[in-house]
């Protein structure tokens, strides 16, 4: 117990610390990385039309993918968004042009309760911190771990893009054999590719 006691505190303080770093980056910049996010994700991520792509609104200080998953309808993918239906799970609506927003919980907003709920086989997945290997700190709660699990459930495989600055890279994530390293991620570096 003490050795996932252990992992919890040491997920919890690199998580804060590479939080921190993002927190710490002027408004400025976040905005001009995150254009350079969605340019880079533009010449490297190709997506078939009428495949369910999960996003994220931005909370806080997170890139915004506003302009990448805009591109990315316009090729013809079907876009979503978490909600979040308890403590347990999120779910994923379709994000549809013209559909209000509405507040989803954990601060974000995505669409109403009469979206249609996809299955995204393309996440671009927020995180707080992520290492050199793929793996990924998220916020905490643990709904995307669980999503993903409920996907592979019903036989989706979905890639896994993390999407975040370079500030947010650690030495090494602690990783427990329930955790799912990334494919990538997407920075304003450009997509690293990880196996």
């Amino acid at each position: 117990m003490k050795h996932l006691s252990s992992i919890k505190d040491l997920k919890k303080n690199l998580r804060l610390e590479a939080l921190g770093r993002r927190d710490a980056l002027s408004t400025e910049y976040r905005i001009e990385a995150s254009m350079r996010i969605a340019d880079a994700g533009v010449a490297t991520l190709v997506v078939d039309p009428g495949t369910n792509v999960s996003g994220f609104w931005p909370i806080r200080s997170e890139v915004d993918l506003r302009p990448l998953l805009f591109h990315m309808r316009e090729k013809g993918a079907r876009l979503c968004l978490p909600v979040i239906i308890d403590k347990q799970t999120i779910l994923f609506r379709e994000l549809v042009r013209g559909t209000p927003m509405v507040e989803t919980g954990f601060g974000t907003v995505g669409p109403p309760e009469d979206a249609a709920v996809l299955d995204p086989s393309f996440m671009l997945v927020p995180l707080a911190a992520f290492d050199e290997r793929g793996h990924r700190i998220g916020y905490g709660a643990g709904y995307y771990d669980r999503a993903i699990a409920r996907l592979k459930e019903i036989g989706v495989n979905p890639r896994l893009i993390g999407v975040a600055f370079d500030c947010q890279q650690v030495e090494i994530v602690p990783d427990e054999p329930h955790d799912v390293p990334l494919e990538a991620v997407l920075t304003e570096s450009g997509l690293r590719s990880f196996g």
